[in-house]
Parts: structure tokens; C-alpha cells; sequence
């Protein structure tokens, strides 16, 4: 099976990501260029368990710094830079870009992928602004750097699928920060991509999949047998194989609506949690924010999940990193109810472990203007209408002075993360401490 490209909708798409986004803004906040200065960005810096989150062009080639590298791995260099991240500036900054790539397409024709990644069908606009597409990118380059002083790199494809892949794996090693790749350099670009999980969809567990069927390289995924890859993957086998010869039918402009919505927290706790107490605190907390959300939303839910992640150091016995288990209930968006079916959920499989991440997400979600209350028959009907009285008290209270101008006690004890998250911007500092 093959594909007739003659037969495939061509668009003109771009891939645009800004060099190491949070590592650039730190320099050009301190005056400093984002190409030549040695500069990481790091969670925690002042601990030696910190994470690197951002690490500048110059200090991944000259001291081969990468994210997720802890402090201690870091080299002792006299010029590195090491600075805590602000997560409120950094989105300041990817609002102005955005802003700036409106100016050039319809907002319907603009995919925010990320802080620092977006798409762009420029196909309606393009003759607006260039005689080309490349010329259209180098157009933004400029006007990004002029505006942000951040250097962005982009990939132009047929479609999204071959404008991320151009991105990743060709934009980066060219001296414009740009490459092009169309539906006829299939074998010369996407084929040519090595090793296999540096293709967009394929991570180390797909991989190991595909070497089942002795597919080790992105060529080897494209001549293999379609119909056998179907019926052993099912729909992401023909997905991967449509992949690997650079088709993709996707168009932003389409609006994706999915077909069930959950809302949901997780956080990488501070330190190792082995205390159960302790770890009951932070679900207590976490079950209370995410029962606020859906109620913010007029919602219910009527299935809450719990994921419990193990430390790096554990090693249970039957080589696992964490359980999650899940459990309907009758739909509810009461706080305490929340709370107390996360927590059986934990001790039903809670085992002495040693906790390093939590996550609680709800799913099965009603919504009415007036949600429908549905009393226990083995409670007193006022005290049920009471506490969800007293929920929304508590939520007009928190939106109107913050978070922390009403908490549980339990948050106040040893291993409460609520107060100090209260303040972070996914869940890492958002403020401006890190000029001062």
C-alpha cells in the first residue's frame, strides 16, 4: 500500500518553536544575547536535587547540559549562569508572540502547541505579506527578534505533520533556522530520520513495539505491511504508517470537540513522602482544589482517579512505578465527599511505598446551570445542604482574596504542599525573584 500524493490536500504550514524560550528570556532580560551566553534555567536551584527546565543553545553544545539534568550533574564552570524560573514573564512572552503570529493568520488558523511552540496555516494570508513561504518566515523571524529579541526556528510543510517534523529534526541544524519539507523529499527528509523515536508520535515504548515487526528506522516503517500493522496496533498502527510517509489530514482551522472532558492535578512532590499522614495531606489538598475547578464549571463527576508515582529509589517487586486506580460514584462536586473517596482509593492500595507524585482527576462529568443535588438516605439532609453551602462560600472567598486567605489546618502541618504551589505557575515559581 502506498500513497498517491497527486491525491492529498496541500496547505502551507508552519511549525515555529523560540530557541530554549525560558533560557532566552532570562538573557534578554538581563541584557545578555540568547545565542552566546552560558545560561540554565532550575527548579529548586538553591537545592542540590534541583531540575534543570531550560538550558541556552551555547550551554547544550559546549557543556552538553540537557533538560531534566539535576545540579550536582552540572559542570563547575565559571561563566554558567544559573537562574530560578518565573513562569508568569515566560507567558507574558509567549502571549506577545502569539500576538504577533495573529498579525499574520486568522485566529482560527493559529494551534498554540505550547508555551513556546505554534502552528500556522498561513495558506489563506501567505500572498498578504511574501511571494513565498519561506520568505513569510523569515518575515516573522525578524519581527519576533525586533519585538522579543528571541530567535525563533521553523519548519514548512505540506502539513502540520511535515512542518513538526521539518522543525525538529532540519530547522535547528541550518544556519536560517529554517527548513522546508514537501510531500516529493518524503524519502530524502522523513525516511532519514534516525534514531526512530526522534519521529514525532513514536516514544521508547512504540518503538519497542515496532521492533516486533522488525521495524528498527523510520524507511522500514513506511515498506512495512500496513494491513498486519492494523491488526496488531489497531488505529495507531495506520496512523504511524500514514505518519511515516509524511501524510497527515489534519487542519487547524477544524474545531476538535472531544468526546468526554476531565479535569485534573498532579504535582512531583518536594522531597520522598513514606509517611502516610503526610501523603494524605497533599491528597486531601489536591482532591479539595480540583472539587473547586469542576465547580467552577458547574460540574459533577461521577468518577474520580487517583495516580499514586513511586521515587526514583524504590523498586517494588513487581517492578512497577506507581499504581492508579479509579472508582465510580454517585455524580457529586462535594469537597469532603471528594476527599474521602481519594483516600480510600489510596489505603485500599497504599503499601508502604515511598511517594514522589500524585495525581487526582475526575471524569463522567455532568453539568446543569443549578446542579441537581442527590441526598444520602443515611444522612441528615441538612448537614448535606449545608456543606455544599459551604463549599461555594469557600470558593467565593478564595477567588475573591486567594487561595491562602482560607485553608485547611492539616495544610499547615509537615508535608502540606498547598500553601507554597498557591503561588507557582505550573507548578514552578511565577513571580520576578529571580532578578533580584
Amino acid at each position: 500500500m502506498k500513497f498517491d500524493y497527486q491525491k492529498e490536500a496541500r496547505r502551507e504550514v508552519l511549525c515555529i518553536d523560540v530557541k530554549s524560550f525560558y533560557a532566552s528570556v532570562e538573557c534578554v532580560t538581563r541584557g545578555l544575547h540568547p545565542l552566546k551566553t552560558l545560561l540554565v534555567v532550575m527548579s529548586r536551584a538553591e537545592n542540590t536535587d534541583g531540575l534543570v527546565l531550560a538550558a541556552s543553545p551555547l550551554a547544550k553544545s559546549q557543556l552538553g547540559l540537557t533538560n531534566v539534568m539535576r545540579r550536582f550533574e552540572l559542570p563547575d564552570h565559571p561563566h554558567l549562569k544559573i537562574v530560578p524560573p518565573r513562569m508568569g514573564l515566560y507567558i507574558q512572552e509567549n502571549m506577545k508572540i502569539n500576538g504577533i503570529y495573529k498579525q499574520y493568520v486568522a485566529e482560527e488558523d493559529l494551534l498554540v502547541y505550547s508555551i513556546d511552540e505554534s502552528f500556522l496555516d498561513v495558506t489563506k494570508s501567505r500572498h498578504l505579506f511574501a511571494t513565498s513561504t519561506y520568505e513569510l518566515a523569515r518575515k516573522i523571524q525578524a519581527h519576533i527578534h525586533k519585538a522579543t529579541g528571541l530567535y525563533v526556528t521553523v519548519g514548512i510543510g505540506d502539513n502540520p505533520l511535515l512542518a513538526k517534523l521539518a522543525l525538529d529534526n532540519g530547522a535547528k541544524h541550518n544556519r536560517d533556522f529554517i527548513a522546508e519539507w514537501r510531500y516529493e523529499d518524503v524519502a530524502q527528509t522523513v525516511w532519514q530520520i534516525q534514531p526512530i523515536t526522534n519521529m514525532w508520535g513514536i516514544g521508547k515504548r512504540t518503538a519497542k513495539r515496532l521492533t516486533h515487526f522488525g521495524i528498527h528506522s523510520v524507511k522500514q516503517l513506511a515498506q512495512a505491511n500496513f494491513y498486519d500493522l492494523k491488526e496488531h496496533m489497531g488505529l495507531i498502527g495506520s496512523q504511524l504508517y500514514a505518519h511515516a510517509w509524511g501524510i497527515d489530514r489534519s487542519v487547524i482551522s477544524d474545531v476538535y470537540v472531544p468526546l468526554e472532558k476531565s479535569y485534573g492535578n498532579s504535582q512531583i512532590l518536594p522531597r520522598d513522602y513514606t509517611k502516610q499522614a503526610e501523603i494524605e495531606i497533599v491528597i486531601r489538598e489536591m482532591a479539595d482544589q480540583v472539587a473547586a475547578r469542576i465547580r467552577k464549571h458547574q460540574a459533577q463527576t461521577g468518577c474520580v482517579s487517583l495516580f499514586i508515582g513511586y521515587s526514583a529509589t524504590y523498586i517494588p517487586h513487581d517492578g512497577s512505578r506507581g499504581f492508579r486506580q479509579q472508582m465510580k460514584i454517585s455524580p457529586t462536586n462535594n469537597s469532603q465527599q471528594l476527599i474521602d473517596y481519594c483516600l480510600q482509593l489510596f489505603r485500599r492500595h497504599f503499601k508502604q511505598q515511598e511517594i514522589r507524585q500524585i495525581g487526582i482527576t475526575y471524569s463522567k462529568l455532568t453539568y446543569q446551570e443549578t446542579p441537581a443535588i442527590q441526598l444520602n438516605l443515611f444522612k441528615e439532609p441538612e448537614a448535606q445542604l449545608h456543606a455544599i453551602e459551604l463549599d461555594y462560600l469557600i470558593d467565593t472567598i478564595r477567588n475573591r482574596y486567594g487561595y491562602t486567605s482560607l485553608i485547611h489546618a492539616n495544610s499547615l502541618k509537615p508535608g502540606g504542599t498547598s500553601i507554597v504551589r498557591s503561588s507557582l505557575i505550573g507548578g514552578h515559581a511565577g513571580g520576578m525573584d529571580g532578578l533580584q
